[in-house]
């Protein structure tokens, strides 16, 4: 099997972009780009460490938790999560970053390119609130490249088709847990129950 080294090789396998496919690649959000954003109740944030390692977070909110406070800046509140902070400890000393947003039944996506700052303050984060609760912190991202990802992948996979959509799986936060601690039985069925009531409690 061969594996691919250059990037020579990799355009022989693959090709070059159609001859208007780069003018779809903005430096800040159009209209459209704007609206997108406005409407979407979903995204994905990817960072790396300062040594390249990568990681997604996905983010949800109501249509409109991000806010477009201009063409070349967005404003994301951030809400209780698992504390694990791999993401957010990323920007701190790697910002770059790079979000998807998507918009349930629009097989297109949002993709966007930019730094990442975090910024605490006590009234902004009020007016930020969801669900009764102030935001914990903002991060402000300035964008430094921006495009609408055709459908093909969304196409391919049937997403937003409920008729190709397989049962869904009962994921345990304890038997995960279990596999590098051991749990007693009673202590699974309590950590999976807490989850659940966070669920109803904690977004």
């Amino acid at each position: 099997m061969e594996t691919i080294a250059t990037v020579k090789r990799l355009r022989d396998l693959l090709g070059e972009p159609g001859p208007l496919t780069q003018y779809k690649v903005h430096r800040e959000l159009s209209e459209q780009g704007q609206a997108f954003v406005r409407q979407s109740p979903f995204f994905l944030l990817a960072t790396a460490s300062t040594n390249g390692v990568p990681t997604v977070s996905p983010k949800g909110g109501e249509p409109g938790f991000v806010r477009v406070k201009d063409a070349m800046t967005l404003l994301i509140h951030e809400r209780p999560g698992n504390r694990l902070l791999y993401s957010l400890e990323n920007i701190l000393s790697n910002p770059k970053v790079g979000l998807i947003f998507l918009s349930p039944g629009t097989d297109e996506t949002l993709r966007i390119g930019g730094h990442a700052t975090l910024l605490h303050d006590d009234a902004i984060n009020a007016r930020f609130a969801a669900r009764g609760k102030p935001a914990l912190l903002l991060m402000r991202v300035r964008i430094e490249e921006c495009y609408f990802h055709c459908a093909k992948a969304f196409l391919r996979s049937a997403l937003w088709n409920p008729s190709s959509w397989p049962g869904s799986m009962n994921i345990s936060f304890s038997a995960e847990i279990n596999l590098r601690r051991a749990l007693e039985a009673s202590a699974m069925l309590d950590l999976d129950s807490q989850i659940a009531k966070r669920y109803e409690t904690d977004l």
